[in-house]
């Protein structure tokens, strides 16, 4: 019953956050915060772009939503994968671990870190 009530009320959460990031755009909205990292360094981060690509998702333009933030795009059906392996990690305990491996989550570092500096070098 608790499991079930956390569930429900992540999915409550998400919801709300999906109306509010379809509704307002946070380019011009001053409900969403801006980077820390790009105001005081004057560089972007790995996420920089992400609201806005996130809304541009929401509200179909994927080619817009891939030029805010490529890393953040690319990553949501990894993200989907992961819960999805996550829900059925009782049932099939090989994908959970293959997925969790050490070795894919170095991976996924270094692909953040690299886009991380290529998104600063040239301007990506």
């Amino acid at each position: 019953m608790r499991r079930t009530l956390v569930v429900l009320i992540v999915i409550a959460v998400l919801l709300v956050l999906g109306i509010i990031y379809y509704a307002l755009d946070p380019t011009s909205s001053a409900l969403f915060p801006r980077c820390g990292f790009l105001e005081l360094t004057g560089y972007k981060c790995p996420g920089c772009g992400s609201q806005r690509a996130i809304h541009a998702l929401l509200n179909g333009d994927v080619v817009a939503a891939f030029k805010y933030n490529a890393m953040l795009f690319i990553s949501i059906p990894w993200l989907a994968i992961c819960i999805y392996a996550e829900t059925q990690r009782l049932k099939n305990p090989v994908r959970y671990a293959r997925l969790h491996s050490a070795t894919l989550i170095w991976l996924f570092l270094f692909a953040v870190l690299l886009w991380w500096l290529l998104r600063n070098v040239f301007n990506w």
